[in-house]
């Protein structure tokens, strides 16, 4: 039976976003919660694939390091100031609903 995504949000999505995830019942750490405050894209990426968590970000960094072909547990990307706080929580429980954490696995999405 495939797993169902859990993300793991970086420093620049809003708090808020891990809030209202958690309030439909969805997996979702968020950076100063485990100690990644300040970290760098190479603790994010080894975190998030320790925990098998999809990283949620606005840092053009990511679909970068994708591309390169690293290992991650996979990569939500969207454009900063692109979707509300509100739109962002519900692109994310489409992608939640939708995909496996196994489909996602060295998978990069676009929000």
């Amino acid at each position: 039976m495939p797993t169902s995504v859990r993300f793991h949000l970086d420093e620049h999505v809003s708090p808020a976003v891990a809030e209202g995830l958690r309030r439909r019942g969805i997996d979702v750490t968020f950076t100063p919660e485990v100690g990644l405050s300040g970290a760098d894209d190479a603790a994010h990426i080894a975190f998030a694939l320790h925990e098998k968590r999809v990283i949620v970000t606005h840092d053009r960094d990511f679909p970068r390091w994708h591309g390169r072909g690293s290992e991650h547990a996979g990569i939500a990307y969207c454009y900063q100031r692109k979707y509300s706080i509100g739109e962002l929580i519900g692109a994310l429980v489409i992608l939640h609903d939708c995909l496996s954490a196994e489909g996602m696995e060295n998978n990069l999405e676009y929000l």
